[in-house]
């Protein structure tokens, strides 16, 4: 069986769809949640992923966006967006995404791997380092584990010698590209898809991966999103495509650059540079 693995869209509507437009062939679609926040599209976002498949795990940003979780612990931007997802969406799709599952999702037909959008352990847990992966390596109930929430493409394994870790080494930053990693019996793996919507690996193009169940084969991808300034009209939460300045080459797409008037208020300038700036707030404890 070959699985499309797609996490934090993050409601970038443009971004996900130039994925699927290149997406290798594939037979299921395993969305690992952070389908919206910080993005202007989450009903659109919303319904075209539910066309694409059936299994789901609920991220921190469609808990907030739901209602579901408090907001104390966002970052300012990240729960005015959250506020602002809640308002737009459409009744029945708010409904549909509170009813998302939490982690660990398990399918039938893939009885060797779990899906989660943290950790095994913990729903919201970020798993950037080696040591973060130790522990859920060690009790995790399945083989592999596919995990979101750090939009850090790459995986972790364990043998049960040294734990160790795996980054795809793309050969450029300026085209599509996909680099494959072979999993290997008797080793436990938690594989990072990168995120759709908002990557913050260094790396502005927008990532997903395949997994082939036979050959037992990882396709990490990367695709070249021409509508990336678009993509972020919506962290200006309501402001216009117009108002958003395009990201260059230093910042790319992994945060808003945001201008013009906006409910943001303060924060009407936003600027997380890649790769420091979110990588920075997720070990600094903001939840982002």
């Amino acid at each position: 069986m070959r699985v499309l693995l797609i996490s934090d869209i993050h409601a970038n509507l443009e971004a996900m769809e130039a994925c699927l437009a290149i997406a290798p062939e594939h037979d299921v679609v395993v969305n690992l949640g952070d389908i919206v926040g910080y993005g202007a599209s989450p009903n659109e976002v919303l319904e075209r992923s539910r066309d694409l498949g059936k299994t789901f795990v609920r991220g921190n940003h469609d808990k907030a966006a739901s209602g579901q979780m408090e907001l104390r612990d966002f970052n300012p931007v990240a729960g005015l967006a959250a506020l602002w997802t809640r308002e737009h969406l459409k009744p029945e799709n708010l409904e549909w995404l509170r009813n998302v599952p939490q982690g660990p999702v398990r399918v039938a037909e893939l009885p060797e791997i779990q899906f989660v959008h943290g950790s095994p352990i913990d729903e919201d847990e970020y798993v950037v380092t080696l040591d973060d992966a130790v522990e859920p390596l060690t009790i995790a109930s399945t083989a592999i584990t596919f995990f979101g929430h750090t939009h850090l493409q790459g995986l972790f394994f364990s043998n049960g010698n040294a734990p160790d870790f795996y980054r795809p080494p793309y050969k450029s930053i300026g085209k599509a590209e996909t680099v494959q990693f072979k999993l290997r019996p008797n080793t436990r793996y938690m594989v990072n898809p990168g995120s759709v919507g908002q990557p913050r690996d260094g790396d502005w193009r927008a990532a997903f991966a395949l997994f082939d169940t036979e050959t037992r084969m990882v396709t990490f991808c990367r695709m070249l999103n021409g509508k990336c300034a678009a993509s972020w009209k919506s962290t200006a939460l309501g402001t216009s495509a117009s108002e958003v300045t395009a990201p260059d080459a230093n910042t790319a797409c992994s945060a808003p650059v945001v201008g013009g008037t906006s409910p943001v208020s303060s924060f009407t300038r936003v600027l997380l540079p890649a790769p420091f700036g979110p990588t920075i707030a997720v070990k600094l404890g903001w939840n982002v």
